[in-house]
């Protein structure tokens, strides 16, 4: 059986290979998948778990999710989809929600970046200094 580490080596070879002038393929990623598991290599379990997470892992850090509490105007979705490409690169891709209970402002999360310019957020702040 594979060392994690091993495993983990491998699997971002895997990656690297996945991945076609910076972005990440997705055939490239399911023929890796499928060679896997039809040749079945010693420890190719642990391969696979630690090649899906690198997946995951840039999947979120290309898609932006952004919380507001009442619909955005065409303008507004333009504009933030545009700074975040100035931050992230042309890739990113955006999903607009609606939350109420934000009440007011928005909430972007990309990956693990999270900012929270929600009235919500800012009573919840001021609440815990007094």
């Amino acid at each position: 059986m594979k060392s994690g580490k091993e495993a983990t080596r491998v699997a971002k070879k895997l990656f690297s290979v996945s991945c076609v002038d910076g972005k990440l393929d997705l055939e490239v990623v399911e023929k890796v998948v499928k060679k896997l598991i039809a040749g079945k290599p010693r420890g190719y379990l642990q391969v696979i778990s630690a090649y899906w997470r690198l997946v995951r892992l840039n999947e979120s850090s290309n898609r932006a999710v952004i919380e507001s509490a009442i619909e955005l105007d065409s303008a507004t979705k333009n504009a933030v989809l545009t700074d975040l490409k100035k931050k992230y690169g042309d890739q990113i891709a955006a999903e607009f929600n609606l939350n109420a209970e934000l009440i007011g402002g928005m909430k972007i999360r990309v990956g693990s970046d999270v900012w929270d310019g929600s009235v919500k957020n800012r009573i919840e702040r001021l609440s815990e200094k007094f």
